[in-house]
């Protein structure tokens, strides 16, 4: 069972996933605006997240961003609307882990929650055990990544790429293959959601690693060595 915040304002679309959330065993919290979502963010933490992005009272990316400070270690699964590659982009960069365009298929919508809560299982990331890469140390078991600075903050999707990259680090992983090991072997529709995540590690870890883009195949993390 896992605790689940529904963040949207249609009543019958909110009405029918916490109705079919409850039926499979899941704790589950409707939330039919932006001040009620944040509301229930502060009051403990959630295991996923499902947030549609068109509310009447707040900025579905600002809202996605606090959403993401308040619940670090939730999944955040983005329903939308919008179909635009920018719009999607930003839902990423704002702190979302994976998105659904609507309308969608109630069984595809099944297929990701199952899949994200299966990754966010102890064990489940790709073994247990350390990695060390360079300055940093990446601990599978805690999922922790640190630094000669201190702890970096990694969101869940985050530290799941980085520990797949480190654990083949100097060879090259297709983009197939790390949708797979990270996200869900079944992944539906775009890749986008890999290459704004292969930025933001970028982003946050600076010089300490250096992710090359393989043209038309995929990433590859240099060794230390070679940073």
């Amino acid at each position: 069972m896992a605790r689940i915040v529904i963040v949207e304002d249609d009543d019958a679309i909110g009405g029918r996933l916490a109705a079919m959330l409850r039926a499979q065993g899941h704790d589950c919290e409707w939330c039919p605006d932006g001040a009620a979502a944040l509301a229930r963010a502060g009051r403990g933490p959630a295991e996923l997240v499902l947030l549609d992005l068109g509310l009447p009272d707040a900025d579905g990316f600002e809202l996605c961003r606090g959403l993401r400070e308040r619940l670090p270690g939730a999944v955040v699964v983005v329903l939308t609307a919008r179909t635009g590659e920018m719009d999607v982009i930003e839902a990423l960069e704002s702190g979302a882990d994976d998105y659904l365009t609507k309308p969608f298929r109630l069984a595809e919508l099944q297929a990701r929650i199952a899949a994200h809560l299966r990754r966010a299982e102890p064990g489940r990331q790709g073994g247990t055990g350390r990695i060390r890469h360079g300055t940093l140390l990446i601990d599978r078991t805690a999922r922790r990544c640190l630094s000669p600075a201190g702890e970096v903050e990694l969101r869940p999707k985050e530290f799941d790429l980085l520990a797949r990259l480190a654990a083949s680090a100097g060879r090259a992983v297709s983009r197939e293959e790390l949708m797979s090991d990270v996200w869900d072997e079944n992944w539906f529709g775009s890749t986008k959601t890999l290459d704004v995540h292969v930025a933001v590690l970028r982003r946050k870890l600076g010089e300490q690693v250096r992710i090359t883009t393989l043209r038309h195949f995929g990433y590859r993390l240099e060794p230390p060595g070679e940073n």
